[in-house]
């Protein structure tokens, strides 16, 4: 299954719904103070990027919605939630946005998964890319902006607005600072709508007040506006005051327009109590339905108090055209929250789990974890998670399972050796070495003995793959652990194909390649399905590769086509266990005589190289040896030399590695006797400027891409030298582009 946005699967129809609420307009509330002249200002001025920068309630998406309304261009909208703080999900609802409207390929939006490290040099440049090439002038929307708080969303984000071409826009609305406006108003590229330019005038406030059905003096506007500065919300909120009140509307608007508490306490202490314990309780809720909110107050009714709230307009913006998903208005929705911790502080936690389960209940596990991160269950949220991770993991979507693992803390992922162990496996497969063998340690040092929730047979059993994997102790020790997962995990098990993996890998680096082949296909032809989408694509490239040392060709061909099928179907292009499959297809397309295909995937395995390292170390070996063959064989040697120069960093941490260190020997040897087919280059671009090459995309000081990557600046320059040097440029703008054109970035 493949995770969808927001912790919900694809197909689901909750998952359907939820992604139309993000993408969907909201409506435009009758009455409000017209903005026209701001959005015509803004739509032309010819500017790509129009930052709209305010404090809540200063009208920000009435804004947008008006401008929606105004708009002859495609509009793709985007409401972003906490739920998006992640590149792989923020790319992947930007692309989906896009493509609903015909701005982008649909296969662009399926690019979008991968690894974090991925999503700055494949994901991010491709989106850009595609709306560079937008066959439509459009305006992209983005509401809620503050929402994406981390540095590699906005870097990623970055990236996407400079492919926004002349004649379309990016609206992007905001409470905190927008950190892509600086650059851009140094070059005259965006304009910029502020508190000031959103505060109303005594004639605003007449309009609000008479959408309440009060009508106020010009004297009494003036005086209500200065009082609150202009504040729309505070406005709004007086005039509901002073409707049910029939007061004196400049009374009760208090001394201070940052006072939203006292506006917000009067209008919410004039509703009936029922109503008022209903806004309480079902503010934990990002997203509110009749269903769901029943579940959590645990009784019945909420589909009439949500038709009342939306028909006296409190605060409850719909979003979706059927009306059946509502959320509450952010400023809103963070009193209450503040209310029900004053208030019921005991009543928080039950009614947080009885959110997640109504969500585990109905196929959205991932809405569940959600949840649950809210509250002190970090037991249940260990368990729901262990459970989630490989196909999670397996859909692209691992940046998710890393997400969940850094929310839950250290603490519970150790208390809960299942999860523990799936912590190491995502560290191994995403080249975290320290981290990978901070879990194996946990790991080996735990025990559990339930049965796992992963599908594994038992912990013993998922502790050993992950051992054979890292293979620290040499090809015995691996076979050992390899074997005694096989006969724990039963034919049915959807863990099986992984441990006859283990096992045919361990025979092949002890010699035994008619027991690795025999293990290999039986990985592939997995009764279970090949749940494990990359243990497909690994054991297929080893037969494959198999077949090619042995002169088989065209059955190494026959072999490796699904394994690439799968490849590119799961987007796994930068899976430390997938990038052995991509060096193989170089290699085949070599003898076949297809060197722009050669070159094409050798590049691509190059680029994603940096994953696979000493924490996997007969991956990290066995794909760099075929690479170097390739550079070779395309008459590189300074590369292959220096992918040697790689293996040797690899053995020096992980010396036992059976026949692999025979076959680096031997071509070790070949490359000292046999001089090169053409003149020779310069070497790859090592992983540590792999790492930093992306960030040449955004603007960034130098400085700040050492603080990324946490690295020293006097590093990061000596990188970006050893870059300009290789790809043989003199700025960051040629590096991108030679690097874009090379297929080092974006392919």
């Amino acid at each position: 299954m493949r995770p969808e946005l927001s912790g919900v699967h694809r197909g689901n129809a909750l998952g359907a719904v939820l992604l139309d609420a993000k993408l969907a307009v909201p409506a435009h509330r009758a009455g409000t103070v017209s903005r026209a002249a701001l959005v015509g200002s803004a739509r032309t001025r010819g500017k790509r990027v129009v930052g709209i920068t305010a404090p809540a309630g200063y009208g920000k998406t009435t804004l947008m919605t008006e401008w929606l309304r105004l708009e002859d261009r495609a509009v793709a909208w985007v409401s972003l939630d906490r739920f998006d703080d992640d590149p792989a999900r923020l790319l992947t609802v930007l692309a989906s946005a896009c493509v609903r409207l015909g701005l982008v390929d649909v296969a662009v939006e399926d690019e979008m998964r991968g690894t974090r490290a991925s999503v700055l040099a494949r994901a991010a440049p491709q989106l850009a890319s595609a709306l560079r090439s937008s066959p439509l002038p459009f305006v992209l929307m983005l509401d809620d902006l503050h929402e994406i708080r981390s540095s590699a969303c906005h870097d990623a984000l970055g990236v996407v607005i400079a492919g926004v071409p002349p004649g379309s826009q990016l609206v992007a609305a905001s409470r905190d600072a927008q950190p892509h406006i600086p650059r851009l108003r140094a070059l005259g590229d965006t304009v910029e709508i502020g508190p000031r330019d959103l505060a109303l005038d005594a004639a605003g406030t007449r309009t609000v007040f008479a959408s309440s059905d009060v009508d106020l003096s010009p004297q009494a506007a003036a005086a209500v506006t200065a009082r609150t500065e202009g504040w729309p919300v505070g406005i709004y909120l007086a005039s509901l005051i002073a409707r049910d009140v029939g007061g004196d509307a400049v009374a009760i608007t208090g001394d201070d327009r940052y006072v939203a508490d006292y506006l917000q306490r009067e209008a919410f202490g004039r509703l009936s109590a029922d109503t008022r314990r209903f806004l309480l309780r079902t503010a934990v809720l990002e997203h509110l339905s009749a269903p769901l909110c029943d579940a959590v107050l645990d009784e019945p009714g909420a589909d009439e108090q949500l038709r009342q709230l939306e028909a006296t307009n409190v605060f409850l913006v719909p979003l979706d055209r059927r009306r059946e998903w509502f959320r509450y208005h952010a400023l809103f929705r963070e009193f209450l929250l503040s209310e029900l911790q004053r208030c019921e502080p005991d009543r928080v936690r039950k009614l947080q789990l009885r959110a997640a389960d109504w969500y585990e209940a109905h196929a959205s596990p991932g809405l569940a974890v959600e949840h649950l991160l809210s509250t002190d269950e970090r037991d249940r949220a260990a368990i729901l998670v262990a459970t989630l991770a490989n196909p999670t993991y397996q859909s692209g979507q691992i940046a998710t399972v890393q997400r969940w693992i850094d929310e839950l803390g250290t603490p519970a992922v150790e208390d809960y050796p299942p999860l523990a162990l799936m912590a190491g496996y995502v560290a191994a497969f995403t080249g975290q070495t320290q981290q990978a063998q901070r879990w194996a340690a946990v790991v080996d040092a735990a025990s559990f003995p339930h049965v796992p929730p992963d599908g594994s047979a038992s912990f013993d059993s998922g502790r050993a793959m992950l051992r054979a994997m890292m293979c620290a102790h040499g090809p015995q020790q691996m076979e050992a652990d390899a074997e005694l997962a096989l006969r724990l995990e039963p034919e049915w098990s959807v863990w099986r194909d992984n441990a006859q993996a283990m096992a045919g890998e361990a025979a092949l680096l002890a010699g035994d390649v008619d027991r690795a082949r025999s293990l290999f296909a039986s990985a592939i032809e997995s009764p279970t399905g090949n749940v494990n989408a990359d243990t497909l694509v690994f054991a297929a490239a080893e037969l494959a590769l198999l077949e090619m040392d042995h002169g088989r060709w065209t059955e190494a061909e026959a072999l490796l086509a699904p394994g690439l099928g799968v490849l590119e179907t799961h987007r796994m292009q930068d899976y430390a266990t997938c990038v052995l499959a991509l060096a193989a297809a170089a290699r085949l397309a070599l003898h076949l005589g297809d060197v722009e295909e050669a070159r094409r995937q050798l590049t691509r395995a190059m680029r994603a190289r940096p994953v696979c390292t000493y924490v996997l170390p007969f991956i990290a070996v066995r794909t760099r040896l075929e690479l170097a063959r390739v550079c070779w064989g395309l008459g590189d040697q300074p590369a292959a030399q220096h992918l040697l120069h790689e293996i040797d960093d690899v053995l020096l941490r992980r010396p036992e590695l059976g026949t692999l260190v025979d076959e680096v020997g031997a071509l070790r040897g070949a490359l000292a006797s046999t001089a090169p087919s053409r003149a020779p280059g310069v070497s790859p671009l090592t992983p540590a400027e792999l790492r930093l090459l992306p960030y040449l995309q955004t603007h960034l000081t130098i400085r700040e891409i050492g603080d990324r990557l946490f690295v020293s600046r006097n590093t990061a320059s000596s990188e970006i030298g050893s870059i300009y040097r290789k790809l043989g440029v003199s700025s960051r703008s040629e590096a991108v582009r030679r690097a874009t054109a090379i297929g080092l970035l974006g392919a």
